[in-house]
């Protein structure tokens, strides 16, 4: 990747990230929950700056910064443990309507 395309300035930047495959999974306020956490978590304790974000059903928006230029380094440990905390939950939940096909779909597009 370009060093000009890499967020590595303490300025703002505007992310965009999907869910692997576009998978609507922020349609359940639980998982939205979960990505909130982590969020908020990466604010408190990683120095991570949020100046607003929208979370759409199968991806999200930020405009984030840090101010020791670590934002790949948070976005990586942010988008992994989320999508740990949201599959952990799916396969937690008994009344997750579409349990089997979001589970499928997540092992499809990690192999």
């Amino acid at each position: 990747m370009s060093e000009l395309r890499k967020a590595n300035s303490d300025r703002p930047f505007f992310v965009t990230f999907p869910v692997v495959g576009w998978i609507d999974v922020f349609t359940r306020a639980a998982y939205c929950d979960i990505f909130l956490s982590s969020l908020d978590f990466c604010r408190k304790h990683k120095g991570l700056k949020v100046y607003a974000y929208c979370i759409m059903s199968s991806h999200v928006h930020l405009i984030i910064s840090h101010e020791e230029s670590r934002l790949p380094d948070i976005l990586r440990d942010l988008k992994s443990f989320t999508a740990k905390q949201i599959i952990a939950a799916i396969e937690s939940n008994p009344q997750e309507s579409r349990r089997d096909w979001l589970l499928y779909l997540f092992k499809f597009f990690a192999n």
